[in-house]
């Protein structure tokens, strides 16, 4: 343990890491929203995607059906569960959204459609947090393939404040799935133009289901679905890991081969603070119902983990959604549960500790498809595309009990103010200690339960009591 300690001579502010003696709490899981789709109090159904943070500190999400002509909604939930639909998709101005949004600055929000648009290939458009709606583009099909078609994952933007995304379809059309081609990579300029910087060929990768991630050496990863090895018939590969430069050079990483170390990649990928990039594979590991992994940049792949998808609340398999990395460090996504079960939440270490978490039930929500995301009051948001209490998808809150972390600790006129992250609805202790050498510690506060993803204590007796003093935080 490093406690903190803070001498009474030296009035200096010092921040350290926190080893926390105690670490208990409890997971706690709450459904939010259970859809209703054309109607009800919650229109939509089938959310495939995770939720994105505006700036207004709601969360915004897209539902493939439902609302006022099933065609699929935008929604507005807030950290307590209020509830706003937004948009319902009525083909012209788009259909059938798959992704998540993405934030473009201030109060606007970037996502597209599967469907729908002049031709029904899809769409590109703007939400801004107030609902106004703007269509940006319309993807043409066979009348242009080259951009792509049937966008399915969220945006990423770009330094130079361009979005880049992926389509399923479109690119080279000529003798490839039917004719409608193998994928794209497309850019949205600021001008509104948008070209495909990269097209797959089937060999380097067909069909990229998940989005881009813009990793920190300035270039684009992602995956692909099919494609790579195994091309044999009708077979359509394993799928791969490509890296894309900002000229559009398309590079593999790897080529996944079906057996131990996955195959059909549906998720994206997520870069770490390790700088290794973490993703999921739905089929495939020595057990056949999907394996974790992570890559570096330049190709080295690893795997973390293989599902065993037993319906004993132990695992649930198939990763269909990616992970987002928490503020403890560790990865933390969801298995769709494609052969048994209903799906569950899991965490993962780098170093590939595996732990369930949470395993769903129907009535709590079933097959979880999206990304999770850590809110600004430390839970864990996400969405179930089947189950609740109607069966068409839910909006969920996790409670992960994570170690505190004090973050400042401060001395002004003789107190001590220590501040420490904090996950809304788990309960705290601030202790002191002026003797390391005792067991026991004092208490500085009573056990209070967190409110927000911040916490606050203060230490006005520390001058006068000695001549040094050691803070910790305890969760209960």
């Amino acid at each position: 343990m490093k406690p903190f300690k803070v001498p009474v001579l030296v009035m200096i502010v010092m921040v350290m890491s926190l080893t926390v003696c105690s670490m208990r709490g409890g997971l706690m899981f709450k459904t939010l929203v259970s859809f209703t789709g054309t109607n009800g109090i919650y229109p939509g159904a089938h959310p495939y995607c995770g939720l994105t943070l505006g700036a207004d500190g709601n969360f915004y999400g897209t539902t493939f059906q439902g609302g006022s002509n099933n065609l699929g909604t935008i929604y507005r939930v807030g950290i307590g569960g209020a509830f706003t639909p937004v948009v319902s998709f009525n083909g012209t101005n788009g259909a059938n959204p798959y992704a998540a949004l993405t934030g473009g600055g201030g109060d606007n929000l970037y996502g597209t459609t599967y469907a729908g648009g002049v031709s029904n290939w899809g769409t590109i458009f703007l939400i801004t947090t107030n609902g106004v709606f703007t269509n940006l583009f319309t993807f043409t099909g066979t009348n242009n393939p080259y951009q792509g078609a049937n966008p399915g994952a969220a945006l990423v933007r770009a330094v130079d404040g361009s979005f880049y995304g992926t389509a399923d379809y479109g690119g080279l059309t000529n003798g490839s799935s039917g004719g409608f081609g193998y994928g794209s990579v497309f850019q949205l300029a600021t001008n509104g133009t948008v070209t495909a910087p990269a097209i797959f060929g089937n060999t380097n990768g067909a069909h990229p289901s998940g989005g881009l991630v813009l990793g920190a050496d300035g270039n684009f990863y992602g995956t692909t679905t099919f494609g790579g090895n195994g091309i044999t018939g009708s077979f359509p590969g394993y799928g791969t890991i490509f890296k894309m430069s900002p000229d559009g050079t398309l590079t593999n990483l790897y080529l996944f081969t079906g057996f131990g170390d996955g195959g059909f990649i549906y998720a994206g990928l997520v870069q770490g603070s390790d700088g290794w990039l973490y993703g999921g594979a739905f089929n495939g590991g020595s057990l056949g119902y999907g394996t974790l992994f992570n890559v570096s940049t330049n190709g080295l792949f690893v795997p973390l983990h293989t599902f065993s998808n037993t319906f004993n609340n132990t695992e649930s398999g198939s990763p269909y959604g990616g992970m987002t990395q928490g503020s403890d460090g560790n990865f933390y996504g969801t298995a769709f549960g494609e052969y048994a079960g209903y799906g569950a939440i899991f965490r993962i270490t780098s170093g590939g500790v595996f732990t369930n978490l949470f395993s769903f039930n129907i009535a709590n929500g079933s097959h979880p498809d999206g990304v999770l995301i850590q809110g600004p009051d430390g839970n864990f948001y996400g969405t179930t595309s089947q189950g609740g209490a109607n069966g068409l998808g839910t909006v969920f809150q996790l409670g992960v009990p994570l170690p505190p972390v004090i973050k400042t600790l401060t001395q002004t006129n003789g107190t001590v103010t220590l501040t420490w992250s904090a996950v809304a609805g788990q309960t705290y202790q601030a202790q002191y200690s002026d003797d390391l050498t005792r067991t026991n510690w004092s208490y500085l506060t009573s056990p209070v339960v967190a409110s927000n993803g911040v916490m606050t204590a203060t230490d006005s007796g520390a001058i006068a009591s000695s001549a040094h003093r050691f803070y910790r935080v305890v969760l209960e």
